[in-house]
């Protein structure tokens, strides 16, 4: 099978580096890629907002299977013009990956779905959004209605930092805070048949202790020991298949990565977000878990035969992943430094391995920093606490100037 996935980030390279171990797949292309991707794939230049140049690729490549990672890429419409062409493909249709590119339309979904989710507002004025902040009370939460990289979102107790939020946004969903820890769950899907991975929890903020801004994500780790029995059973009741359900009866059949974003509430499991594709950085350590080769997994989703594949088979014990991020993330990270260490980093029994996000080839050979998550150091262990210890290690070995790291990912599960 020849596979060509598009994008060029850690999820993207976590992406490839299962469906490099795939005995099934005898290709892999990636564009546009990375350093690290390209030890393992063959990295084209393409931009991947162009569906036509995607679909061109992917017939010069003559590709089984397209797998596109990103969301801009899916709400843009790429997959589209390749469903158009009969190239199976992993990922929604524009029109359904608006779940992702519109807090309003996902709010609506769940509405017709029955899905339990926190009570909102859809927001245009400065004036609705003041009513509507007063109307739920702090901690105050603002979502940017469209996409935005994971960091649209603004959770606070000061009213003007709420209101200054909104007013830089063109239309924003106001919604009551909900309580309780936070989970994503994964789940695979072609549009009828919903099947759902293992859950992960994610680090949202830069800082240790949840402080600091809001990022795209600062590590993660799977299994979750601390979540009720049954969770996955209940989500998919509940959330998942009423969700894929209703879009297919709306006339808008999502087929390809179903993100639930879900908060464990004093009142019961409430959905916080959808996401249109694999999570970044949930899905190093998803990825890292799954035993069954993935390449068949997404083929059947693209093909519409989930329903014929065997139970999903998952490797004991656990991982978790550390985001290595450049100087001056979230707000104005800087780019161009040399990244030291990486093949120390590294076990040679494949416990611990790095993947690239933010990453360019130098001139010289070396590897440069290219953006602001640079890095997911990814290990696994027979439980959280030996995964932790060989992840950290891992990230006390690379150099990379002025970066930064929380120090405490998974910390309070391992204990």
């Amino acid at each position: 099978m020849k596979v060509l996935v598009i994008g060029g980030g850690a999820r993207e390279h976590a992406l490839c580096r299962s469906l490099s171990q795939d005995p099934a797949v005898t290709e892999l292309h990636c564009a546009p890629g990375n350093a690290g991707i390209a030890q393992v794939a063959t990295v084209h230049p393409v931009d991947q907002l162009d569906g036509a140049a995607v679909t061109a690729l992917a017939r010069l490549l003559a590709a089984d299977l397209v797998v596109v990672g990103p969301e801009a890429p899916l709400v843009a419409g790429v997959a589209d013009p390749l469903r158009a062409a009969g190239i199976p493909v992993f990922g929604p249709s524009s029109e359904a990956a608006q779940l992702e590119g519109s807090k309003a339309f996902a709010k609506d979904v769940m509405a017709g779905a029955g899905v339990p989710t926190a009570r909102s507002y859809v927001c245009t004025t400065p004036a609705e959004a003041a009513e509507a902040l007063d109307a739920f009370g702090a901690p105050y939460v603002v979502k940017d209605d469209g996409l935005a990289a994971g960091k649209g979102v603004v959770v606070t107790s000061d009213r003007e930092e709420a209101l200054a939020h909104a007013a830089s946004c063109e239309r924003v969903v106001i919604e009551e805070y909900l309580d309780g820890p936070e989970v994503s769950l994964f789940a695979i899907t072609d549009g009828t048949t919903v099947l759902p991975l293992q859950p992960a929890q994610d680090f949202k903020r830069a800082l240790d202790g949840d402080e600091g801004p809001n990022t795209g994500g600062m590590g993660a780790y799977s299994p979750l020991p601390w979540a009720p029995e049954g969770l996955v059973d209940e989500v998919l009741r509940t959330v998942l298949q009423p969700t894929v359900d209703e879009l297919r009866r709306r006339g808008t059949p999502f087929s390809g990565l179903l993100y639930a974003g879900l908060a464990l509430t004093s009142r019961g499991t409430r959905v916080i977000e959808f996401n249109a594709r694999f999570g970044d950085p949930e899905t190093q350590v998803v990825l890292a878990r799954l035993q069954t080769p993935l390449a068949g997994v997404l083929l059947a989703a693209a093909n519409g035969t989930l329903d014929q594949l065997e139970p999903l088979r998952w490797h004991e014990g656990a991982a978790v992943t550390v985001v290595i991020a450049a100087e001056g993330y979230p707000a104005a990270p800087r780019s161009g430094d040399v990244i030291e260490g990486l093949a120390e980093a590294e076990a040679a029994d494949g416990t611990v391995y790095v993947l690239h996000a933010g990453t360019r080839a130098g001139e010289d050979g070396e590897v440069l920093s290219a953006g602001g998550r640079v890095l997911s150091v990814t290990a696994t262990g027979t439980d959280l606490a030996e995964a932790r210890i060989r992840a950290y290690r891992g990230v006390e070995r690379i150099g990379l100037k002025g970066s930064q790291h929380r120090t405490d990912i998974a910390l309070k599960a391992a204990q």
